[in-house]
């Protein structure tokens, strides 16, 4: 059975790649004549550009969207994307405007882009009903007409690309029931469904609850068919399917292409700063002082769990002897430490070494810290929501280091303390949370904290 198809993830940064790449060149070439200093001009285009197709939603398309969406994005994003071309003249006085080039831009623009945007979705939606791959498979619980109604969109309008595998159901019975909402869990994971639709009907609220937490765990899509009552959270939000509407648990914002573009450039930047700034002189000083007091390597390195619980290396000034137990942490007077270790992790500094990991894309400057394999596999499945954390990329500091909960783990309070802060932090993100952590950082590093040792 094919299942889903993992490309389809790179559809929506390839596409916003090169929508930048045809109005950054289409700008080099019609407004070449126009005294524009495009050392200026096309980092505003590429903010303004970005900035509305966040505030438009221009690049939320599903296989569920409709054609009359698409083109209402369109129209959306290439009216305030004029408007914001036109404004960038008259604030530098050596540039001539050009109506006509600036028509000549939006007008190829639009026309190139509308192509590759139907080409993506058409095209997708070809491949599905040609090749049967790219396939999403969905179960239904409950055997409500709101629920027949839907399977009924499923069977009719395969290009949507969904696989229906059954209702499930604990108040009816019926040869398309395959099963009470006590066998899910196991028929989910056993046959690879990707979405579970949930009755607002036939189930509970501890029930739905339960279904959430097993969601977040193994990281399944949860959506609900509602009834003729009012919505229950403003979590949920509404698509349609057709005429038919489906209600879903809002992603959050570290979810959206353009945000995570915008706060990977900021981890590029900021990193870079770091790395030439102060790594560029430290480092050869910081290793001389480890080497001057125990035999070993500058740098130590460790395999972490990291965005979506791949492995990546961690790197960290060397703040202890050699030893063989690596996943075991610090704890208070640990022999393990060296002197110049102390002074390290009091001051954070045997974490700088970590810059090196957010240039490499493998960490973030903010978000949770990246925690031992022993710690991930002993607490997974005893912390609720704790594998929401793995969702973003792992932080050289975070808002539950900040608020105190860093270094030992000494009971289970320590790492729930912990984890409410990470998914706090991940469902309530802004970049102004951001600097405020890395500002409170920087204070807690000259104030001194009782937990770093």
């Amino acid at each position: 059975m094919h299942h889903t198809g993992r490309y389809s993830k790179y559809i929506r940064p390839i596409s916003i790649l090169l929508d930048l790449l045809v109005v950054n060149a289409l700008s080099l070439y019609f407004f070449r004549e126009l005294r524009v200093d495009f050392l200026v001009y096309i980092p505003y285009q590429i903010l303004a550009w970005s900035l509305i197709a966040l505030l438009v939603r221009f690049y939320e398309v599903y296989r569920f969207t409709t054609p009359v969406e698409i083109i209402s994005k369109l129209f959306k994003q290439s009216t305030l994307f004029l408007l914001l071309v036109i404004a960038f003249f008259p604030f530098v006085k050596t540039t001539i405007f050009s109506g006509k080039a600036i028509a000549w831009l939006l007008s190829v623009s639009f026309v190139i882009i509308t192509g590759f945007k139907y080409f993506f979705f058409y095209y997708l939606k070809k491949y599905r009903l040609l090749t049967h791959n790219n396939y999403r498979s969905a179960v239904i619980i409950g055997y409500t007409p709101e629920a027949l109604n839907l399977k009924k969109v499923f069977e009719t309008r395969q290009d949507y690309g969904y696989r229906f595998h059954g209702f499930f159901s604990d108040k009816k019975q019926g040869p398309e029931i395959v099963g009470k909402t006590d066998e899910l869990k196991a028929f989910v994971l056993e046959k690879r469904i990707d979405e579970i639709y949930c009755s607002l009907n036939e189930i509970s609220n501890e029930k739905i609850k339960e279904l959430v937490q097993f969601a977040d765990e193994f990281r399944k899509t949860i959506k609900f068919i509602p009834d003729t009552k009012e919505i229950l959270s403003k979590n949920l939000k509404i698509d349609y399917y057709e005429l038919f509407p489906v209600l879903s648990l809002q992603k959050t914002q570290l979810h959206d292409p353009l945000i995570k573009g915008f706060k990977r450039a900021f981890d590029i930047l900021f990193s870079l700063i770091v790395i030439v700034c102060i790594l560029s002189w430290l480092t050869p000083i910081i290793g001389l002082l480890i080497l001057l007091e125990s035999r070993g390597p500058i740098f130590f390195k460790q395999g972490r769990p990291g965005l979506d619980e791949k492995e990546f290396f961690c790197y960290k000034f060397r703040s202890m002897h050699q030893n063989v137990n690596t996943e075991q942490e610090a704890s208070r007077n640990d022999p393990r430490v060296t002197r110049m270790g102390r002074f390290m992790r009091k001051t954070s500094i045997d974490e700088l070494p970590q810059f090196f990991n957010v240039f490499l894309g493998d960490m973030s400057v903010v978000g949770p810290r990246p925690h031992l394999w022993s710690q991930n596999k002993a607490y997974a499945n005893k912390i609720k929501k704790y594998m929401v954390r793995l969702y973003v990329k792992p932080g050289i500091t975070g808002l539950a280091q900040v608020k105190g909960f860093r270094g030992e783990i000494e009971t289970d309070e320590d790492m729930i303390n912990r984890i409410k802060y990470d998914v706090f932090y991940i469902e309530n993100w802004s970049f102004v949370l951001d600097i405020k952590i890395i500002v409170q950082t920087v204070i807690n590093i000259f104030k001194g904290e009782e937990k770093a040792y």
